[in-house]
């Protein structure tokens, strides 16, 4: 009953964007545009800014980077198996290869680890925000119907300002430079609108969506991957990384998290197949209820 009660505020913030949708229609584009632009920035620098960098960081920074890279080269074996077209193969990169540890994962495991385990959830937050913000973004913006070469992606990549926030974060954090708590504040309230934001866009996304044209095999595949696929790899990392029992674990429970909402902001700002990627993350995240209680279960031996 705990566990459900942590997602009611998820699928609430859902039902705002849906029901929002429906009734009096938004132009989404703008809206994950202007979240993308102006929200996420602020978002990324307070996260960077406020939590300590500690050399756990780089053993997370590891997992987080190579569970990513593992995950991309597996779509781009079954997309070279069926022969799948780029925008569809970067729509499932974004799908499957980043997943929800934020809104979602944080609640998840300050529930079940207290709040020593809610420290690793937090560096795991910030540095897949991070991933998102580049390699997502490149994936994003290389599955766009107009992305044109390498250099053009690469030149909409470095454009976007959710990576440069981060670092201004980090660098600020380790010179030691302190902000007016003034202006500390108004990051703050910027940055953190951002995530309920982006979750009342994935909501609006959803009302667009035919169920009825759903591509169910290229989703089923990203399910499976994200779902299935993605703890396995995290339990092989856990073999190799020098990290306690209790990071292991947790480890393993984020990377069996739905896929992250930021991706459908992405999608819907590149049009890298949209509905495909709003619905594995619809999708994952009702199918997730079902998971991870399941793989809760077979962690709590290992406690």
């Amino acid at each position: 009953m705990q566990f459900l009660l942590v997602l009611l505020p998820v699928f609430g913030i859902f039902a705002i964007g849906y029901i929002g949708q429906k009734t009096l229609g938004f132009d989404i584009q703008t809206l994950s545009k202007m979240s993308l632009y102006l929200m996420s920035p602020f978002l990324a620098f307070d996260t960077f800014y406020s939590n300590k960098l500690t050399m756990d960081y780089l053993y997370l920074f590891i997992f987080v980077l190579g569970l990513c890279l593992v995950l991309v080269l597996l779509v781009y074996f079954l997309s070279y198996f069926h022969k799948y077209q780029n925008q569809d193969r970067c729509a499932m990169i974004l799908s499957s290869a980043f997943m929800n540890n934020g809104n979602y994962g944080t609640p998840v495991v300050l529930l079940v680890y207290g709040t020593a385990g809610l420290d690793v959830a937090v560096v795991l937050m910030v540095l897949q925000q991070l991933i998102m913000s580049t390699i997502g973004i490149y994936f994003a913006a290389k599955g766009s119907p107009d992305a044109g070469g390498f250099k053009t992606v690469m030149n909409r990549v470095t454009r976007m300002p959710v990576a440069y926030g981060a670092l201004l974060g980090a660098i600020l954090q380790l010179v030691h430079i302190s902000i007016p708590k003034e202006l500390m504040t108004s990051i703050e309230l910027v940055g953190n609108a951002a995530i309920p934001t982006i979750m009342i866009i994935l909501g609006m996304q959803l009302a667009l969506i035919s169920f009825k044209n759903i591509e169910y095999r290229k989703i089923s595949y990203s399910l499976l991957l994200k779902l299935m696929i993605s703890p396995v790899i995290a339990l092989g990392f856990t073999l190799i990384l020098p990290v306690d029992d209790m990071t292991k674990q947790i480890m393993i429970l984020v990377a069996a998290m739905s896929t992250a909402a930021n991706t459908t902001l992405m999608a819907v700002q590149f049009n890298t197949k949209p509905e495909v990627v709003s619905s594995a993350t619809f999708i994952s995240t009702m199918i997730s209820i079902v998971t991870l209680p399941v793989l809760l279960w077979l962690l709590h031996p290992l406690s």
